[in-house]
């Protein structure tokens, strides 16, 4: 079901006191100088979903603030959504400055944020990402996440789940140094709950990675180096190995109960899905991602989110995701750009692009809105 945004409006949101933009369902570039609040628009557009945005920013982070003001203004983000046909009007922000709890309406009315994924799926590629193969494993862990939140929703509100139960094992076990033994039902109480959150938390990425390497295995020859993916966490390779989740479960609770004391001493879990990484090789090269040039790291990690959002793109009854390229056309040579330019029209969707120079986006004439930004605003691009 094809997605797009139709208008979009800020209020007090980052350097915007208001904005508003009028679309016509095209892919959109935007062009200006560092600064001009090309990123702040992408941000803006990424909390139409559930979560922190594409900067991971708290609630209260992203309401302007003006020199000597300590806290965020209120902050509001609204849409008209085109799908099928039908528009509906969505909405976000909070009401008061500073709040650390935002507010949703959908069509005027009230909901839980956890609705915008019904409405909205979104794919995103940020220049914080570009050092993915470099970093530690937990940023490949929330890259990973986020590509298996755009086709599953539910799998966010299962790491949440996962993480506090995590935090609260290590908090019994590490007081327990002080103030006496932890208390066992409790500790297997909360092992439970990792266990149930953990085996579907491994098996959502095992699915979402062997359907990202089915996708990327028909794309066939293209300008983006061809990956091949796996995961390398102990409970991610039993859940692609094909067992079933009563087994995770109970392998990864006895795990957690036999590693107590090992735990309490490292001051951390060493085991659970919190432990996986994600590999991801160059195919034609068989080198690892981090053995690569910075350019083709750049274009594996474009390759994966392009994947995504084909086979997002084809899921009948769910909406089709609106990507958002932050300066990624600046890191591409012509024929990559036009690649890239050519799969967007190609899948029919949405996709807002950001970039310092005009140039880059010429191969989107004609194809696409243009929007010329700097310290004033906007213009759309003759």
């Amino acid at each position: 079901m094809r997605t797009a945004l139709t208008r979009l409006t800020l209020t007090d949101f980052r350097s915007y006191a208001t904005a508003e933009l009028a679309l016509d369902g095209r892919p959109v570039w935007l062009a200006g100088p560092n600064g001009a609040g090309k990123t702040n628009l992408l941000e803006a557009v990424s909390f139409l979903i559930p979560g922190r945005g594409l900067r991971g920013a708290s609630i209260a982070e992203v309401g302007r603030r003006l020199p000597g003001e300590a806290v965020g203004r209120a902050w509001a983000v609204s849409a008209v959504l085109a799908a099928d046909g039908d528009e509906t009007r969505l909405g976000t922000g909070v009401e008061l400055p500073g709040a650390a709890r935002r507010v949703v309406r959908i069509d005027g009315e009230p909901a839980p944020p956890g609705r915008l994924a019904e409405y909205v799926r979104q794919v995103w590629l940020t220049p914080a990402q570009d050092r993915l193969f470099l970093e530690g494993a937990g940023d490949r862990r929330r890259f990973l996440d986020r590509l298996v939140f755009a086709a599953d929703p539910g799998h966010a509100p299962r790491v949440q789940a996962y993480e506090k139960a995590l935090r609260e094992r290590m908090r019994l076990l590490t007081d327990a140094a002080s103030l006496g033994p932890a208390d066992p039902a409790w500790l297997e109480a909360l092992e439970t709950r990792m266990a149930e959150a953990g085996a579907l938390m491994a098996q959502a990425r095992a699915r979402t990675l062997a359907a990202l390497q089915a996708e990327i295995d028909t794309r066939g020859e293209r300008p983006f180096p061809q990956a091949k993916l796996s995961l390398t966490g102990e409970w991610e390779k039993l859940a692609a190995s094909g067992a079933d989740l009563p087994e995770i479960e109970t392998r990864l609770a006895r795990a957690l109960a036999a590693a107590r004391d090992r735990d309490a001493g490292a001051g951390r879990s060493l085991t659970g899905p919190h432990r996986g990484d994600l590999a991801v090789v160059h195919a034609e090269k068989d080198r690892a991602a981090a053995e690569c040039s910075t350019g083709e790291q750049k274009a594996l990690i474009l390759n994966l989110v392009l994947a995504q959002a084909a086979r997002l793109a084809r899921v009948e009854g769910q909406p089709a995701p609106i990507l958002l390229l932050d300066e990624v056309a600046a890191h591409l040579d012509r024929t990559r750009r036009a690649a890239l330019f050519d799969e967007i029209e190609a899948l029919g969707l949405q996709a807002f692009l950001t970039g310092t120079d005009d140039h880059l986006f010429e191969g989107l004439e004609g194809r696409a809105q243009g929007f010329r930004m700097d310290a004033a605003g906007f213009a759309p691009a003759s």
